[in-house]
């Protein structure tokens, strides 16, 4: 199959990358373990057993008229345990590569059936001022857009930088929830060929 450059040239790219049928529930499940893998998993609380003091019994068993009360630690009380205290635990789930390149070739082939891939054959600036990069952007008619590179150059790295709605990675720095994240996706020929080269 062949996909058109910004500039009207046909590039000819891998069917099995680029013409794949859309399996959402395998890209659904792709995009949540990818960000699953992407949580911290520190957060720790305290159950009764663990917060200090709370040893003795705050007042006898009997005859007080209040309600019995074995320890201060206990989770009803105001500063005492937590009932099912949170632990640090790891979110990350396990993907085979199989299945990861699947669910890649699936987003990129819809990308192309949306027409939501556009192919450059080239995307550099000339300056490291924002100013610039945003015009180019606006020439091209791009405002919500992920570029992908063969290589960032400083220059576009500090211009792009600071854009919102804006993206830039390198094509084999690429993930599936960056690429369904954004409106277009601008992809460099060179760029491309990796993508090929990694997915078909």
């Amino acid at each position: 199959m062949e996909l058109k450059t910004n500039t009207g040239t046909a590039v000819a790219v891998s069917e099995a990358a680029f013409g794949r049928e859309f399996n959402e529930a395998l890209v659904h499940q792709i995009v949540t373990a990818y960000m699953a893998g992407g949580r911290q998993g520190t957060k720790a609380q305290k159950s009764r057993s663990e917060v200090s003091g709370g040893g003795a019994k705050p007042w006898r068993q009997k005859g007080t008229g209040r309600a019995r009360a074995g320890t201060s630690n206990s989770p009803i009380w105001r500063s005492g345990g937590v009932t099912f205290a949170a632990k640090p635990r790891n979110y990350e789930q396990k993907v085979n590569k199989k299945m990861y390149r699947a669910a890649m070739q699936s987003i990129l082939s819809e990308l192309v059936r949306q027409d939501r891939l556009i192919v450059a054959d080239s995307f550099s600036v000339e300056s490291h001022k924002t100013k610039e990069f945003v015009a180019k952007l606006k020439g091209m008619e791009l405002s919500n857009v992920l570029i992908v590179a063969d290589e960032i150059d400083e220059k576009l790295y500090l211009a792009a930088r600071n854009v919102p709605h804006v993206g830039i990675t390198e094509a084999s720095a690429i993930d599936p929830v960056s690429l369904i994240a954004f409106e277009k996706v601008l992809v460099t020929v060179p760029a491309l060929k990796k993508l090929e080269e990694a997915y078909a």
